[in-house]
């Protein structure tokens, strides 16, 4: 039997779940939803007899991240392809298509988002196994979720017909509509929620572009044929990759295309778009007490449909009397909003960009290919840090300009490189880095070692840095 070969997209800018999504670390990494995060579930959701390894497309930030977290749920990409810009999901889909198609064109393509929630993985495969037999006759099948109230946060997909359960050709799309056209939808029975999730060969997937959006195949060849393998990751060449339109599928080629079907998925889907959407999800369910949603770190008192969160073990959050409210924190940012508003949450984002505030795009927690730091203080001519590296694992061997660094170890062993000597630095031992030296940090441990780093000098920034060797391949 061929097996579906599942293509995650895993860009996004991370706007609509400020402050725990942001550009830096968006919402499908994030464990939002259980202890997993949205892409290790999307990860195993399709994995199993019926699917192949899954390709990936990311960017050049989050590749590591990407790597890390497929490794701790034991999946094994079949490759990951690193997008040198974001230019929407029409040109990441065609290159996926193109470069699975080099070796197979019938190959047979699941494009599925990684930042969705579906608990019944085995119901939605049972939808993939219904459009099998359509992709492979050279039809473009997508799935179309059947509506449970009449949402204005989602497009909608208009069935040829009433087709039942039964896969129906797709009439048209239809746009995010206005309350009242979406409470019409619904009555009607025709409509379904538009998820994004497409299933074709790649032979049609190419031939589609090459009758609908001709423009994006000589850019997307390019980007490919002058492609790079680094470390495992296939990275598209930038030049040709940054002169395509910036467009996704929908536009570029599916509502031109007439071979599309849609099948129908009547289970529990979510896309979590918007924290009104993780209040829902989190009483799918059993519905809550009074309609409120607070985690350990929150207290609700006389409150009504509320959603309380707290992403920092430091901050408790208290709510009195509230209605129909979302309060999230994090530490360095919190939200409060009316539950109404929630698709208003990327004007925060928006907002705080213009006022030049780092909070925008970036946490205090910075994620590296070999584990993460934290700033814990910052002051005029010195910084905190809480660094942790994971098992194995070793920074570049690097210098800086500006600054000199003491290294306390809190946790595990560090072996320290300064210049020509090589020490083993134990818990509760530190060492000095002068201004200048070339020094490099190794946990040769079996657990994750923890330090302090204080850094003392007259510039702190992250680009005070000269690298001599990195084993991640970094500049």
């Amino acid at each position: 039997m061929t097996r579906v070969i599942p293509v995650l997209l895993s860009g996004g800018s991370g706007t609509r779940l400020w402050p725990v999504s942001r550009k830096s670390f968006p919402k499908q990494f994030a464990p939002l939803i259980g202890a997993r995060s949205l892409f290790q579930a999307s990860a195993q959701r399709l994995s199993g007899p019926r699917y192949a390894d899954p390709l990936v497309l990311t960017n050049a930030d989050f590749r590591f991240i990407v790597t890390e977290q497929l490794a701790e749920v034991a999946i094994t990409p079949a490759d990951i392809l690193i997008e040198p810009a974001g230019r929407n999901t029409a040109p990441a889909i065609l290159a996926a298509a193109l470069h699975l198609g080099a070796n197979d064109p019938d190959a047979l393509m699941l494009v599925a988002p990684s930042d969705h929630v579906v608990p019944d993985a085995e119901a939605f495969g049972r939808a993939v196994d219904q459009g099998v037999p359509l992709a492979r006759d050279g039809r473009i099948v997508t799935f179309g979720i059947a509506p449970t109230r009449p949402e204005t946060g989602y497009g909608y997909l208009e069935l040829d017909g009433d087709s039942g359960d039964s896969p129906a050709p797709l009439r048209r799309f239809v746009e995010k509509p206005d309350a009242e056209t979406a409470r019409a939808m619904l009555a009607e029975g025709r409509f379904l929620w538009n998820a994004g999730i497409f299933l074709f060969t790649a032979r049609s997937m190419i031939a589609a572009f090459r009758a609908h959006a001709p423009e994006f195949l000589q850019p997307v060849e390019a980007a490919l044929a002058g492609a790079k393998k680094d470390l495992g990751f296939l990275r598209l060449a930038p030049e040709p990759w940054e002169t395509l339109p910036d467009l996704s599928i929908d536009y570029a080629v599916m509502e031109k295309a007439g071979n599309l079907s849609v099948v129908r998925f009547a289970e529990h889907w979510s896309d979590l778009g918007g924290w009104d959407a993780i209040w829902r999800e989190a009483q799918a369910d059993a519905p809550a007490w009074r309609g409120v949603i607070a985690d350990a770190r929150s207290t609700a008192i006389d409150c009504d449909n509320v959603l309380l969160r707290s992403d920092d073990e430091a901050m408790q959050v208290v709510g009195i009397g509230l209605k129909d409210m979302m309060v999230v924190a994090t530490g360095d940012a919190v939200l409060v909003a009316g539950m109404d508003r929630a698709q208003d949450v990327r004007q925060a984002v928006t907002a705080l960009k213009s006022k030049g505030a780092r909070q925008a795009e970036s946490f205090l927690r910075d994620h590296r290919p070999w584990g993460w730091f934290e700033t814990l203080v910052m002051g005029e001519r010195f910084q905190v840090k809480r660094i942790v590296v994971h098992p194995g694992a070793a920074l570049s061997l690097q210098s800086h300009v500006h600054r000199s660094e003491h290294w306390i170890v809190v946790s595990g062993t560090a072996k320290v490189t300064v210049d020509d000597k090589v020490s083993l630095v134990t818990e509760n031992q530190s060492i000095y880095v002068p201004l200048g030296a070339v020094h490099r940090m190794e946990n040769p441990g079996k657990v994750p070692m923890v330090l302090i780093e204080v850094q003392t000098g007259v510039y702190l920034g992250e680009d005070d840095i000269i690298r001599y060797d990195d084993v991640y391949a970094r500049i």
